[in-house]
């Protein structure tokens, strides 16, 4: 149900004549009018079962509820998530960093905890395009390479997000990766002819050159790659010898450790907690793809997963299989979903917008019954940085009504931070970013931290209705 705060902004919007669906037409309003909202979380009763799993945690100290953030690219940073995620694993407990990506070797931004490197060049694709066959997974983006030679190392930058359990994720659970957890330099020594270099000088010929090193005309002239006897001073020439030295070659060698295949998934597990890790390519295959991985610790509390692709929409996701079938693999207990920015940039009416998101959901809990859904209406923004986004007004609006009717809960990040005009007051608290679209990290920061107050409020309210 609307609170009479959104109805407000709705009728003002009536009155002066803006909508979502407005097709090629955009209005221009000069107002520094905001909505002061309401935090709280619509529809709550959906997250009961999740209060109950934070509860037996609590009492139990043992067991783990998986969270999956999935958006674009205001979640694909991490910044707004990452808030969220550090927050609930200091209340509750850190069951892990959950999923992670090497976006660096996709050539696109990631989250900042950690740090992936390779020796080599991969190929990538975001799900934002048609699927040509490429394997695009749990992370909204395929990575592959057929070089046999690559070494990915992870780094996990903070002692708190050292894991002891990895799980790498490939398509159809191919095993493609090894893993290591250190390199050891190997030296290579060999016999190589020796080599002299001259620097010519004036009036030197051939002649004199060969007889100075005791060889033949014709062999310098074919270490040079000379036509001729013609040579000019100041230059330098490679002088062939019998003489032979020694050449010492290092490179690295990892020592590949065992995995095991468990559903959906590879895994390597340690007894100590972890911080860096190699994958290496294994000995069997010629085509490697990567989907992302997981790491988990063996401690009892939340496990967070964020997947953001910059640009997509919930359409984007829908339309690869294998997104869906790698999900289940986490055993979701809750899924949060942030998306709508990209559709209202490309002006899809509010039906055809939540079409997708409903296809989505219905696709996620086909595969997993029991989880919960936490919808967050998709933030403020401005058409061309002065132009109010009306279709994220309108989607919020269809978001809220059909809440309790598709039982699923709802954060209103739209109203949270202003409404249709919260733009203003935004920019000036150094909320959000210059093109009006994307916010600053102090913007989803505090998205963060209110979606961590309207939930602990939720959680709150529901301990008191139950007597716990």
């Amino acid at each position: 149900m609307l609170n009479k705060l959104f109805c407000f902004v709705l009728v003002g919007l009536v009155h002066l004549g803006v909508f979502a669906q407005t097709d090629s037409l955009y209005v221009e309003v000069d107002t520094t009018e905001v909505v002061i909202a309401v935090n709280e979380i619509t529809n709550k009763k959906v997250l009961h079962p999740i209060f109950e799993k934070i509860k037996k945690i609590q009492a139990d100290k043992s067991g783990k509820i998986n969270i999956v953030h999935i958006g674009d690219s205001h979640i694909q940073a991490d910044f707004f998530s990452g808030y969220f995620r550090q927050n609930l694993q200091q209340q509750f407990g850190d069951g892990g960093r959950g999923f992670v990506f090497p976006y660096s070797l996709a050539k696109t931004n990631g989250p900042g905890d950690i740090r992936f490197s390779s020796n080599e060049a991969w190929e990538s694709q975001r799900n934002i395009y048609a699927d040509n066959g490429n394997p695009v997974g749990l992370s909204g983006i395929a990575l592959w390479t057929k070089n046999k030679g690559f070494a990915v190392e992870m780094n996990v930058k903070t002692k708190e997000s050292g894991f002891s359990k990895l799980k790498i994720f490939t398509p159809n659970n191919q095993k493609m990766f090894d893993v290591a957890l250190a390199s050891k330099i190997i030296k290579l020594e060999s016999d190589i002819p020796k080599k002299f270099v001259h620097k010519i000088r004036s009036g030197e010929s051939l002649s004199v050159i060969a007889d100075k090193y005791n060889v033949s005309i014709k062999s310098i002239k074919s270490a040079n790659g000379l036509k001729n006897n013609k040579i000019r001073a100041g230059k330098t020439l490679k002088i062939p010898s019998d003489q032979m030295e020694k050449r010492v070659v290092e490179r690295s060698e990892f020592i590949p450790l065992e995995t095991m295949r468990e559903e959906g998934f590879h895994s390597f597990a340690s007894d100590s907690l972890i911080h860096k890790i190699y994958l290496i390519p294994a000995i069997e295959q010629t085509d490697f793809a990567l989907n992302g991985m997981v790491l988990e610790n063996n401690n009892a509390g939340i496990i967070y997963h964020t997947i953001g692709v910059n640009g997509a929409k919930c359409s984007d996701y829908n339309k690869f299989p294998l997104f869906f079938e790698q999900l289940k693999t986490l055993t979701p207990d809750l899924v949060i979903i942030s998306l709508g920015t990209n559709e209202s940039f490309d002006k899809l009416v509010t039906a055809d917008y939540f079409l997708q998101l409903s296809v989505m959901m219905e696709t996620i809990v086909n595969q997993n019954p029991s989880v919960a859904f936490l919808i967050t209406t998709p933030p403020p923004s401005q058409f061309k940085r002065k132009f109010p986004n009306t279709f994220v007004a309108d989607y919020t609006k269809e978001i809220l009504t059909q809440a309790e009717l598709k039982n699923y809960a709802v954060w209103d990040l739209f109203s949270n931070f202003g409404g249709l005009f919260g733009i203003h007051q935004n920019a000036k608290e150094g909320l959000i970013g210059g093109d009006k679209v994307h916010y600053t990290k102090v913007g989803y920061e505090k998205q963060g931290q209110l979606l961590t107050e309207a939930f602990l409020e939720a959680l709150q309210n529901y301990n008191t209705e139950t007597g716990k």
